[in-house]
């Protein structure tokens, strides 16, 4: 069964609503664009043979993911950023 792209929106919503919890929605979304982005750029760089911005090793989406459970994710996300 197909899902109406209004569920998909307020499903989407509701979980951005529950990551976000106290914070206000101003500052969350500096962050979520800011990852994002980083998505994408790393994407790209990782599918094009001739990509437009490098990447440096260690510094692409893949590696923030893999510092999940890490005690210090924070501030190694923020330097590879």
């Amino acid at each position: 069964m197909a899902i109406k792209k209004s569920q998909l929106y307020a499903s989407l919503w509701q979980s951005c609503d529950e990551l976000r919890g106290g914070m206000d929605a101003s500052q969350y979304k500096d962050y979520i664009l800011t990852l994002l982005f980083m998505k994408y750029v790393s994407d790209k760089a990782a599918n094009d043979p001739y990509p437009v911005i490098e990447v440096p090793e260690g510094g692409s989406f893949k590696d923030m993911v893999e510092l999940r459970g890490d005690k210090e994710t924070g501030d190694k996300i923020n330097k590879i950023i």
